[in-house]
């Protein structure tokens, strides 16, 4: 086996692409150096607000409508399956040190640029939905027409690839974002009085169970580019390798927690208003009505601030994570960012022109994205038992990868499940 290379020369010598030729993913290992600046936390980050888009939020809080208390239930078990998923994700790409496209390649050459295309693709179809639910907080916010707004949003997307130290400038706005949603979800949460005492009782023993809603749950923080954001990012800052096995496995938990939270609080936020007796299942804008409903003009303003914050940063974890799939790990940043900064621009232009992503698109692209979990994961377990050869020899451990298989039973379901949104199509239904 190869040992690794020096990381201040893997961005600048194409002769070391692990991606280049079919002929070079079957030879010996070459191990790629961090691509970037940051710290794990960025990554945690990154991987907890690509999760919490505009689609987060309208999940979040049509289910809280349609169940109440019970919700809560469904909330816990799909963060126990996303931590059994991100575990297994994380410790494999991060000990290994090779993003999951690049894992692919190595493992039957052409799997991951196929598993980069159907991700790209996804991501492309669900940004412009980003920079459309961008242009929505920036109304609830200031009032500002929606268009224009998605439009500033995608440009402020932009500007952050564009920076000279793009990587820290990722990772703190990322942060912040990410603090300062958590922060108004808990006040308006707060405010708004949800009952915590039934909400405890529930969460063990639900008075109603919807397994459809924790599958959905489950597709929505670890489906599609979603599940590889935060390793990704991880692999640029060069926290890896079996020597930083530890932090791998902390931060991986982290990343889900952190999403986690997010959904309790806003969960919560809303429950106490429906509990309060505000009538939001005829609202056009369930969310907003509610933060309105709670906290007044104020609670408006503060729920733009979310959807937008929530928009903004899954507009760059959709693009970053994209990209990541369908570039050589070799590639130098600048280059990286460029092509970016392209994905996005294009992004923008179709969202100038139909202003949302058409319903239809919607659907195909969320079938990709379930299809993407079951393929990406099956990948990561199959490296995980039998590819230790790309991972330094390291033995993985048999009760995660045994977490990780029953996992990935249940992407299977997930997946198969999926393919009826393109059935539904094909029937007219």
């Amino acid at each position: 086996m190869s040992s690794p290379v020096n990381p201040t020369d893997a961005s600048d010598n194409p002769s070391q692409d692990p991606t280049a030729t079919p002929a070079e993913t079957t030879a010996a290992p070459v191990k790629v150096g961090p691509t970037g600046s940051g710290t794990l936390i960025g990554a945690i980050f990154l991987m907890a607000t690509s999760a919490i888009g505009p689609g987060f939020i309208t999940q979040t809080t049509n289910f809280t409508i349609q169940m109440g208390a019970a919700f809560s239930a469904a909330i816990l078990i799909s963060i126990i399956v996303d931590i059994a998923v991100q575990l297994n994700v994380w410790r494999v790409i991060g000990v290994s040190g090779l993003r999951a496209n690049t894992l692919g390649n190595r493992v039957l050459p052409g799997l991951g640029w196929a598993l980069g295309i159907m991700v790209a693709l996804g991501g492309l179809v669900f940004n412009i939905g980003n920079i459309a639910g961008g242009g929505l907080g920036m109304n609830a916010m200031l009032g500002l027409d929606a268009k224009i707004g998605g439009l500033i949003t995608a440009g402020i997307a932009i500007i952050i690839f564009l920076w000279r130290a793009a990587g820290k400038a990722m990772d703190t706005v990322v942060v912040f974002l990410g603090i300062v949603m958590i922060a108004l979800m808990l006040y308006v949460a707060f405010i708004s009085g949800p009952p915590v005492g039934e909400v405890l009782k529930q969460t063990v023993l639900p008075d109603a169970f919807d397994f459809f809603v924790v599958t959905t749950l489950i597709g929505g923080t670890v489906g599609g580019y979603i599940t590889y954001s935060g390793a990704h990012r991880m692999v640029d800052t060069g926290i890896t390798g079996v020597k930083n096995v530890g932090r791998i496995s902390r931060s991986s938990v982290l990343g889900i927690i952190t999403t986690g939270i997010m959904r309790y609080l806003l969960f919560l936020a809303i429950l106490g208003v429906v509990v309060a007796g505000a009538n939001l299942a005829d609202s056009t804008n369930q969310a907003a009505d509610a933060f309105q409903f709670a906290a007044g003009e104020v609670g408006l303003r503060l729920f733009g601030i979310i959807l937008w914050g929530a928009a903004i940063t899954s507009v760059i974890g959709a693009a970053f994570t994209s990209v990541s799939f369908i570039t050589p790990q070799t590639t130098p940043v600048k280059t990286r960012n460029y092509v970016t900064v392209g994905f996005i621009v294009f992004s923008a232009i179709v969202y100038w022109f139909l202003g949302q992503a058409p319903q239809t698109i919607l659907i195909v692209a969320g079938t990709v994205n379930g299809l993407i979990l079951p393929i990406g994961f099956t990948l990561i377990l199959w490296v995980a038992w039998r590819r230790r050869d790309l991972m330094d020899g390291y033995k993985y451990p048999g009760w995660l990868l045994g977490i990780g298989v029953v996992s990935w039973l249940l992407t299977i379901y997930l997946g198969y499940n999926a393919l009826g949104g393109i059935a539904r199509l094909w029937t007219g239904g």
